[in-house]
């Protein structure tokens, strides 16, 4: 399984790397800080555009609130983009606002994971993220 990982913050990646590895989630795990990179990445453009080993992933973890392009716009980009539009997206955020898990699903994200909801809760929806992955 691959696994984009679209995350700002240091220490909620290192989180969720652990999370991950203690939940036995055998993944190549591929990282964008930002939604451009993110794009760039997906797409296979600027510093990827001429890496052969860049694949597309089987699943998306997806933060919102992200540097030059939060995560709402990428999700919108991913879910309109026909070749892009059938990786699964999992919204990974701090954010609980309603506003935000409706725009979610609109838009078509797989699933909303608040990382605020407690260790023992995040730990337990992470541990179910494979089931959301497309195998490709």
């Amino acid at each position: 399984m691959k696994i984009l990982v679209v995350e700002d913050n240091l220490a909620h990646l290192r989180i969720l790397q652990y999370v991950m590895q203690r939940n036995q989630i055998n993944a190549n795990l591929f990282y964008a800080r930002d939604g451009q990179d993110a794009l760039n990445f997906l797409f296979k453009e600027d510093s990827y555009s001429n890496n052969a080993e860049i694949p597309t992933p089987n699943l998306i973890l997806l933060d919102l609130n992200l540097p030059k392009r939060d995560g709402r716009e990428v999700l919108k980009i991913i879910k309109e983009h026909d070749q892009l539009k059938e990786i699964p997206v999992v919204i990974v955020s701090t954010s609980d606002r309603e506003e935000d898990i409706s725009y979610a699903k609109r838009y078509g994200a797989a699933a909303y994971i608040s990382k605020s909801v407690g260790f023992e809760n995040f730990n337990h929806q992470i541990s179910q993220i494979s089931k959301y992955a497309k195998l490709i």
